[in-house]
C-alpha cells in the first residue's frame, strides 16, 4: 500500500517539491546569465526536470539547449561550472545539505519525435484504419 504522502510513480511529494526548486533556481541562474561561460551565453539552456535523491544530497538535472542545438559543448560546459552552480543553488534552496549536481541530457523530446513519427508512418495508418473497419 503506497503511503499517502506518495506520488503514483513511487516519490515522495517532498522530492518533488525540493527538485522543483531546485529546477526554477538553476534556470533563473541560466537565464540571468550568472555563469561566466562563453558557450552558455551563447546557447539558451531549458532546465527541464530535476530528480533528487530520496536523502536530497544528489540532484539529477536534465537539460536541453534550445533547438537542440551544440548539446555535448552546453553539457560540457555545465559540468565545468558545476561548483559554482551548486554554491548558487544551495545559497537559494534551504536544505540540510548541498546537493550535488549531475547534468546529462533530456532525451523525452527525442523519444516523443520518434513515436510520432511512427504513428504517423503509412504502416501505422493502415493498421489503425483497417481497426476501425472491424
Amino acid at each position: 500500500m503506497a503511503r499517502q504522502n506518495e506520488t503514483p510513480e513511487g516519490r515522495s511529494v517532498r522530492l518533488l517539491r525540493v527538485g522543483e526548486q531546485v529546477r526554477h533556481v538553476l534556470a533563473d541562474i541560466l537565464a540571468r546569465g550568472e555563469v561566466h561561460d562563453d558557450v552558455l551565453a551563447s546557447h539558451p539552456v531549458s532546465v527541464t526536470e530535476v530528480r533528487m535523491s530520496p536523502d536530497l544530497r544528489h540532484a539529477t538535472v536534465f537539460v536541453k539547449p534550445l533547438l537542440g542545438a551544440d548539446e555535448a559543448q552546453v553539457l560540457k560546459a555545465l559540468r565545468t561550472n558545476t561548483a559554482f552552480l551548486q554554491r548558487s543553488v544551495a545559497s537559494r534552496v534551504n536544505t540540510k545539505y548541498a546537493a550535488k549536481l549531475k547534468f546529462l541530457a533530456d532525451e523525452s523530446f527525442d523519444e516523443g519525435s520518434h513515436i510520432d513519427r511512427l504513428l504517423r508512418s503509412p504502416k501505422v495508418a493502415r493498421d489503425l484504419a483497417a481497426d476501425e473497419e472491424e
